[in-house]
């Protein structure tokens, strides 16, 4: 069974000096490739090396909407020379935040931030991954003025309404699942996945973020967390049901929602979102496996890819 983490952040200072472990486990577990977003200028170099390090890893280049203020007046000349340098590159992660870490930057701002890039993307034929919170009504007005995307864009985490979906996917949107799905009713997602095109799934981990809700016998950990208690710790290299009877039964006793939100998530843990998207789908994870993957693997074969290179 062969997985595409289509959307995570290993550059992410919270895991970076950990990364050739995090990805020699993920691969180990069936994981081939993974899509390595950046967030803003400080961060581009970092992909850029890990690509160079690692063929698994798909270097991503964007200005995500958080960091919208912190940008320098040369930003998009300085991107648009990442690209040029890094013709393996896709775009991302851009993006439109109204939650309440997006309320505190200026709207008008992400919106032109945003608009650059993706016309960039749709320039450079290349897809972007687009971050969203309670800003789809703007997403879907700017994607209407801008596209369509030929080239595809790559609607990370999503969790906007089924009604969304059609307009969406006619201009060209895919739409990626992380361990943030398992916060939506299973009923409200259940509808929304049993829309969305069987050809523009994708799934994600986005880790460090969005772990899933899972029993803890089923996750990946990732070593020297400081945020797990004691008791979890060092088990990274673990797979999931590996350990004495006593660990076992400890583990089974409880399940994420038991942790620190600040858990972070281990990219190996897409087999758990897998799972999830999966069981709402009425398909057999091998089934889901298959299709994610064929969808990522064209979606991420343009010109200059690495995935192209492969073939």
């Amino acid at each position: 069974m062969k997985l595409f983490d289509a959307h995570c952040h290993l550059q992410d200072p919270r895991i970076f000096h950990k990364a050739p472990q995090l990805i020699a486990t993920t691969v180990n577990s069936g994981v081939l490739h993974f899509a390595v977003n950046g967030v803003s200028e400080e961060d581009w170099n970092l992909v850029k090396d890990m690509s160079e390090r690692h063929p698994s890893v798909i270097p991503c280049f964007g200005v995500h909407p958080w960091f919208v203020q912190e940008r320098t007046p040369n930003w998009f000349s300085t991107l648009k020379e990442f690209f040029e340098i890094t013709p393996a590159a896709a775009v991302g992660e851009i993006g439109l935040d109204k939650g309440s870490k997006g309320r505190e930057i200026d709207f008008m701002d992400q919106v032109g931030v945003f608009r650059q890039q993706l016309e960039l993307a749709k320039e450079l034929k290349r897809p972007a991954s687009i971050h969203c919170v309670r800003a789809f009504g703007d997403l879907l007005e700017i994607m209407k003025s801008v596209g369509p995307f030929p080239d595809g864009v790559i609607i990370h985490s999503y969790l906007g309404s089924a009604e969304m979906v059609p307009e969406l996917s006619k201009l060209g949107a895919y739409f990626s699942f992380s361990g943030f799905l398992m916060s939506m009713k299973a009923q409200k997602a259940k509808k929304m996945l049993k829309v969305v095109p069987s050809e523009r799934i994708l799934l994600e981990t986005d880790a460090p973020d969005a772990l899933p809700k899972a029993e803890l016998n089923s996750l990946f950990l990732v070593d020297g967390d400081p945020s797990l208690p004691r008791e979890l710790s060092a088990k990274e290299e673990h797979s999931p049901n590996v350990g004495s009877a006593s660990d076992n039964q400890f583990h089974a006793s409880k399940d994420s929602s038991t942790l620190p939100k600040e858990t972070l998530n281990h990219p190996a843990n897409i087999h758990n979102v897998l799972d999830y998207v999966a069981s709402l789908l009425d398909m057999t994870k091998e089934e889901l496996a298959e299709l994610s993957y064929r969808n990522a693997i064209r979606l991420f074969s343009y010109e200059g890819s690495k995935i192209l290179t492969e073939k």
